[in-house]
């Protein structure tokens, strides 16, 4: 077995691909795959007791080592041409999380649901993956060595054609990792990076929506007060994922007269109380709503870096949709072809043959503005207006996805022996989360 020093020489000869199959393959995980024996689950805590403290947790954040500058990953090289054809480090990645999220998300998701948390041992497989691993460089223990948006994307789709629920929860600490990584400055890279390119993981989360309507990522009620040493902040997030045994938060506050910003907090300051938020969709994700008084933080980065948070959050949760209206398309396809009536397959039936077709149609343009989104991300070119596409495209046909999947079960589509209810909950979270996952 190669040591992580003999890994850690050859990543450059071999890429990224090959090291997360390496640390796969020293996990426990390859033996736990498949193995989904009926368990009984502990419900989220916080839905039985209303409220919790987040505070209960040991880990302690320092900076072990001093780095003289942060460490930024320079954009990918583009091949000079339209091609969107993943690499093949990314289909060799793409290849391990889509067997993960096949033989482990999909086969746990409805108890998933039911329990509204992600089993323990799920969340440490997909620890174990590496996901959190994919925006550090490589001098602050990741495994690249240049941008890598798009291999953000492919997993968050891969992970999603499992569930989306349990997708979230999985790729919440790699948010954080994500924003450290791209906007952090040496102190806090060294302080809290090493954690997330560790063996324990820690939970972490990135919120940034508000509790109230027509809420808008740039217009926030939550605010930070300058203090001397820091910044105090006060106010509520809400749909933020695995909140309660979150030991670190990006939140996104008004910074007084300047405008929207992100900042750090850790979860065992007194002033940080959870309340459990379940909700239609994502339930898997463990929804909680955060409540700030007086709590000590940090600013991330600058004021231009919480637009580019924003842009790459949409930009994730387009991937999302993808692998779920993808799932969803792969579960009808066959039901059609199988499901008789008046002596035939009703996909016989021209109405339900294009309901099919128009799936498809729409899930292919769904993928190609957002592969194109997440290609020009990485390569460091403009592309704020190909996200905004992204993101109305795969709001709008996202949801109409999922309600035609229902449509096309009939009563199959109402009733959770059959999960396209659950998939046409999760789409309908696309057009009003921000935040939570980042690319």
């Amino acid at each position: 077995m190669a040591s992580d020093q003999a890994v850690r020489t050859g990543r450059d000869a071999i890429g990224y691909g090959v090291a997360l199959l390496n640390k796969l393959a020293r996990s426990r995980a390859i033996d736990r795959l498949g193995l989904r024996k009926q368990t009984e689950r502990v419900v989220f805590e916080a839905t039985r007791t209303g409220f919790r403290t987040a505070g209960a947790l040991t880990r302690s954040f320092s900076a072990a080592t001093r780095l003289i500058a942060p460490a930024r990953l320079p954009s990918a090289r583009g091949s000079g041409r339209f091609d969107l054809t993943p690499t093949d480090d990314q289909q060799m990645v793409v290849g391990v999380v889509t067997e993960f999220a096949a033989e482990v998300l999909r086969p746990g998701a409805a108890d998933a649901n039911t329990a509204c948390t992600t089993d323990p041992k799920v969340l440490e497989q997909s620890a174990e993956l590496g996901l959190s691993l994919i925006e550090v460089p490589e001098e602050l223990g990741g495994i690249v060595t240049e941008r890598s948006a798009m291999t953000g994307v492919l997993v968050a789709e891969a992970m999603a054609h499992g569930d989306m629920g349990q997708a979230v929860a999985c790729l919440a600490p790699a948010a954080v990792s994500t924003a450290i990584s791209l906007w952090g400055d040496e102190t806090q890279q060294a302080t809290y990076l090493p954690a997330f390119t560790g063996e324990n993981v820690p939970a972490a989360a990135l919120a940034i929506v508000e509790p109230r309507p027509l809420f808008d990522p740039f217009t926030l009620k939550t605010r930070a007060t300058g203090q001397r040493t820091g910044h105090l902040l006060n106010g509520v997030k809400s749909l933020v994922p695995r909140g309660a045994e979150a030991e670190v938060f990006v939140i996104a506050a008004q910074l007084e007269d300047q405008g929207p910003a992100l900042f750090l907090v850790e979860s065992d300051h007194p002033g940080v109380t959870i309340e459990a938020e379940p909700s239609m969709g994502l339930r898997a994700a463990s929804l909680s709503r955060v409540m700030l008084e007086d709590v000590p933080a940090v600013q991330l980065g600058t004021l231009a870096d919480y637009a580019d948070c924003v842009r790459l959050s949409r930009l994730g949760w387009c991937a999302l949709s993808l692998g779920t209206a993808k799932a969803v398309l792969d579960y009808v396809t066959p039901y059609v072809n199988e499901r008789t009536a008046f002596g035939e397959p009703i996909s016989h039936r021209q109405s339900v043959a294009f309901m099919v077709a128009n799936i498809a149609i729409e899930l292919e343009g769904m993928r190609l503005v957002t592969y194109r989104a997440g290609s020009r991300a990485e390569q460091g070119l403009p592309y704020a207006r190909e996200v905004a596409l992204a993101r109305r495209l795969c709001t709008d046909k996202g949801m109409r996805i999922g309600t035609d999947g229902v449509q096309l079960l009939g009563g199959h589509g109402f009733v959770k022996e059959h999960p396209v209810e659950r998939w046409y909950r999760d789409l309908r979270a696309v057009g009003v989360m921000e935040g939570a996952v980042l690319v």
